[in-house]
């Protein structure tokens, strides 16, 4: 049974990657009955306030209050909205492995999944490797190797978890994954080292059906 609460809070001082500081948000609006309200703590960043606002007027809930905390801080009233709106699919192709090259489609698709959009995502080429159990995303170039632990250490200070931990945030919202088959015969992932059990191995054609069904509009 879902556990019924009138008030929750939530404290996203320190990222400045407003997907971490909503999906916070979304997970807490879960135990919440319609009309209860959020309170989300925030640094004072152009971006976190702008994308908060644009989330609220994307899944309906309502933005009642924005107060100034002193010099670096705000606090956000969220009224959790009584049904969601209905909102347009999204399908993403992956193709690269990069630490910085799985930023844009892996933080647009947890971005319009907590937005409440049907998502899919498809691994192909090098990105085949991404789902499998061991992946660690490094940072391309010749000097990968010595940065990369620096890299990723900054991104989740910022609110960037590792890529697998963004997907498991994915499946938790609802996404589906598929994984080209030939490209994971060719990078040697096997259908064992997948994450999840229900990930689709397909080529093309399969995931065509996700991108042509009605609403569905793909990234990039």
């Amino acid at each position: 049974m879902t556990q019924q609460l009138s008030r929750a809070e939530i404290d996203g001082r320190g990222y400045s990657v407003s997907t971490a500081i909503l999906y916070g948000v979304v997970t807490r609006l879960r135990g919440l009955e319609p009309g209860a309200e959020v309170s989300v703590r925030t640094g004072r960043l152009p971006a976190v306030d702008s994308d908060i606002r644009a989330w609220c007027r994307t899944t309906g809930h309502e933005l009642v209050a924005v107060t100034e905390e002193g010099a670096r801080e705000r606090c956000c009233r969220i009224r959790r909205a009584g049904r969601p709106r209905p909102r347009p699919g999204w399908a993403f192709v992956v193709s690269r492995a990069g630490l910085e090259e799985l930023l844009s489609p892996l933080g647009f698709a947890l971005g319009a999944a907590l937005g409440g959009s049907r998502v899919a995502l498809y691994f192909q080429g090098p990105a085949a490797r991404v789902p499998a159990r061991g992946f660690t995303a490094r940072l391309s170039g010749v000097h990968r190797a010595p940065f990369s632990v620096f890299a990723r250490r900054g991104l989740a200070r910022a609110g960037h978890p590792s890529p697998h931990r963004k997907l498991g945030q994915l499946q938790e919202l609802g996404a589906r994954f598929y994984v080209c088959g030939p490209s994971m015969e060719h990078f040697g992932v096997r259908e064992e080292d997948l994450l999840f059990d229900d990930m689709t191995v397909a080529a093309y054609p399969t995931f065509v059906e996700e991108m042509q069904a009605p609403g569905v509009q793909l990234f990039p």
